[in-house]
């Protein structure tokens, strides 16, 4: 009687370590439930914007009945979904909230135009790059700074960029005799400081900048990459801060490598081709 007691419970102990080992061959994603759950601003043209309707392949807001969400970040959620079998489902989330809400696993991943800077790698995973995008300044095309050719040029200027971002926290800061006002909330914001006059300039990224002067045509672009009149950084901050990325939950390699399986199939011409595409459906800019 011992001896078939004992055979009962090693027979039940082997079951219990085969089913671990099965467990740990299926790492778990956060998509199990076939919806690639994501988060963005929906107000970040060209990245990312809200709209009344479907059209140009819009997708609904989940937490904004009525509303839906289109742009860049739209269409790559797209292509990660469709390959991967998955529904796409889009959440509206402020700036500041869109790491805390990848970390706590409110949403599987954040597309919202986030650079890939080593602050934000601390704190969360990033697939990509999914678009590189250099820095810029957009002014008036009847402005003061109109003609400017380095950052040099903008000294006395009034300025603003966006909360939280590059932009304000190292680009305006090195633009010597600037008067840098607060930073906008959003980008939204950022732009209508300009066009009203509340400032002369704003820095920001090319996307961005390109989608602006598609909406409000007096602005222009004030480009300075590859001269010696540039923002200045070493090579690796410069990079993490071109390169865009889709933020996951720290440690989701599973989630990641299989948003990098799409992502890695698309070249920086497939990008800039998308992102025109974004641009020419933009709000304000038809």
């Amino acid at each position: 009687m011992k001896r078939m007691v004992c055979l009962m419970l090693a027979l039940v102990l082997a079951m219990s370590l085969a089913a671990c080992g099965s467990s740990a061959k299926a790492p778990k994603t956060g998509v199990e439930d076939g919806v690639l759950t994501i988060a963005m601003e929906c107000a970040y043209a060209p990245y990312n914007w809200t709209q009344n309707d479907d059209s140009n392949g819009a997708v609904p807001i989940s937490n904004v009945p009525g509303s839906y969400a289109n742009g860049y970040d739209v269409m790559i959620g797209k292509k990660i979904a469709e390959a991967n079998g998955w529904k796409l489902e889009v959440i509206q989330s402020d700036w500041d909230s869109l790491v805390p809400g990848v970390q706590t696993g409110t949403f599987d991943a954040v597309i919202a135009g986030q650079s890939m800077t080593a602050e934000r790698s601390e704190q969360v995973d990033f697939a990509g790059p999914y678009f590189y995008a250099t820095i810029v300044c957009v002014a008036k095309k009847d402005g003061p700074f109109a003609g400017a050719k380095s950052i040099s040029d903008l000294s006395g200027g009034k300025c603003t960029a966006q909360l939280a971002t590059i932009w304000y926290d190292q680009c305006l800061p090195q633009i010597e005799g600037a008067q840098v006002l607060p930073a906008s909330e959003t980008a939204p914001a950022m732009l209508m400081a300009l066009e009203t006059g509340s400032v002369d300039f704003i820095c920001t990224d090319m996307p961005t900048a390109q989608g602006a002067v598609a909406a409000y045509p007096d602005m222009t672009i004030l480009d300075f990459s590859g001269t010696d009149g540039d923002f200045q950084f070493t090579e690796e901050v410069r990079a993490e801060n071109v390169n865009i990325g889709v933020s996951v939950q720290k440690g989701n390699t599973e989630l990641k490598n299989k948003i990098d399986s799409v992502l890695s199939t698309m070249t920086v011409d497939d990008m800039n081709a998308l992102m025109q595409q974004a641009i020419a459906v933009q709000p304000l800019s038809e």
